[in-house]
């Protein structure tokens, strides 16, 4: 059976998800993110979540190999710091408020929820590298999220 990407691709869209950008250190102590919507929790005890980085981006290795990494949950009043993770050959963090997380990882300001996290595995998961990740620390605010859904930017808002 063969299905078509685009096809797929928008069929997935049809899942609204939260919006996050994934912060680390690369090998030399420099800061890295990147946006990703690829994440969800796997477990309470020990509390663990999950993200996957596509291996194609420059970025890909220093997440893979990273031992620390922030997931940063978007408000809904980030959508261009959303934006300006999505894009790559640029200083992402440029203008961007943060402040130092687990082991110096830099944490955005702003944020609905921020999770701390230790790498706990990495797995294949064909063109992207799936993350799991303990988390050590947390904080949360009372904010709307920002939420894709086919294709485009919403906020969530409680019914």
């Amino acid at each position: 059976m063969s299905i078509d990407s685009r096809e797929f691709r928008n069929a997935l869209g049809s899942f609204a998800t939260g919006v996050t950008v994934v912060t680390c250190s690369d090998a030399e102590g420099n800061p890295v993110g990147a946006t990703a919507s690829s994440f969800n929790s796997v477990s309470m005890d020990p509390p663990l979540i999950l993200w996957s980085v596509t291996k194609n981006i420059h970025s890909a290795n220093a997440f893979i190999n990273a031992k620390d990494f922030v997931i940063n949950v978007l408000s809904a009043d980030q959508v261009d710091t959303s934006n300006g993770f999505a894009r790559s050959g640029e200083d992402k963090f440029a203008g961007v408020d943060t402040e130092a997380g687990i082991a110096g990882v830099p944490m955005l300001k702003g944020c609905v929820t921020r999770f701390q996290c230790k790498t706990w595995a990495t797995y294949d998961g064909g063109d992207h590298e799936i993350i799991v990740g303990e988390v050590q620390a947390m904080d949360t605010c009372d904010k709307d999220g920002l939420v894709f859904y086919k294709g485009s930017y919403a906020k969530a808002e409680k019914l």
